[in-house]
């Protein structure tokens, strides 16, 4: 990635796209696929992850502090001070589980029929899978969002539920927000609770990928004349990213979630229309 313009743009997209339930793997394949863009390269998604985990981290900051430090002063206590902040750390600890395992199983497999520069019919075909498949059960599930249930309420069975969900966001086209959101609300969970946990959810899934992300890029190293590019694709998905959180946040608690499913099929619709006209 060495053009500045196209490392803002993919970077608003990635902010834009992981925290709101349209896939942000799946926008950044379709997005350079569409405007006839190479492959970002590995420093550039290093660089992203980086963003998108920044914004989690600022606006989540007191959450995550308090589950740290609670936690730190119960285990000095004996377990006899902060046990909420301890059982909200094992809470994302067993919601993070599956995830790691299927990425540990699944990720060479899936990074190579999905990024392996040029994209295929298929793997376009099964990102519109993706996104019709879970537009539609988010549709269902939003419709039956009745429920009152807080981050508060979540047991350890709802995190492991959620996590093996959250798993499923290996395949570009599910989107992790919307698949952990989605099982949440199936679960009883109101609308902004569900989004609230599943971007806690999202930070040691976000570290975890980063981290083995930049151990591969220290093998390979920043290629020259990126450093600029990388800056600002990172600050870009971090400030737009940011932006997202609150935004989905503060409208799930008045409206339905329904409008990103609709998105998520019209754009499926817009993807085999344009694979037709290559034909």
């Amino acid at each position: 990635m060495d053009n500045p313009l196209h490392a803002l743009i993919l970077g608003i997209v990635q902010g834009l796209t992981e925290f709101i339930p349209v896939s942000s793997s799946a926008h950044l394949i379709l997005v350079p696929w569409m405007l006839g863009w190479g492959g970002p390269g590995l420093a550039f998604n290093v660089a992203l992850q980086v963003g998108t985990l920044v914004a989690v981290f600022i606006y989540f900051w007191k959450d995550l502090f308090g589950i740290a430090h609670g936690s730190i002063r119960s285990v000095i206590s004996g377990f006899k001070g902060d046990t909420e902040s301890v059982r909200m750390l094992l809470l994302l600890a067993i919601g993070s589980v599956p995830a790691a395992v299927i990425g540990y199983i699944f990720e060479n497999p899936i990074d190579n029929f999905f990024h392996s520069g040029t994209r295929s019919t298929t793997s376009l075909l099964a990102i519109v899978a993706g996104l019709v498949i879970v537009g539609l059960i988010l549709i269902w599930a939003d419709s039956r969002a009745d429920g009152k249930k807080q981050i508060c309420h979540v047991r350890m069975s709802d995190a492991f539920l959620i996590g093996i969900a959250q798993s499923l966001a290996l395949m570009p086209g599910v989107s992790r927000s919307g698949i952990t959101i989605t099982a949440a609300l199936l679960l009883g969970f109101a609308r902004s609770d569900a989004a609230r946990f599943s971007f806690l959810l999202s930070v040691p899934v976000i570290l975890g990928a980063g981290l083995l992300e930049f151990a591969k890029l220290l093998g390979e190293g920043i290629p020259e004349g990126e450093i600029i590019t990388f800056l600002i694709g990172m600050a870009s998905s971090a400030v737009v990213g940011y932006l997202s959180i609150a935004f989905l946040i503060d409208y799930l608690k008045k409206h339905s979630i329904k409008v990103f499913a609709f998105y998520r099929i019209a754009l499926a619709a817009v993807i085999l229309l344009l694979l037709l006209l290559e034909r």
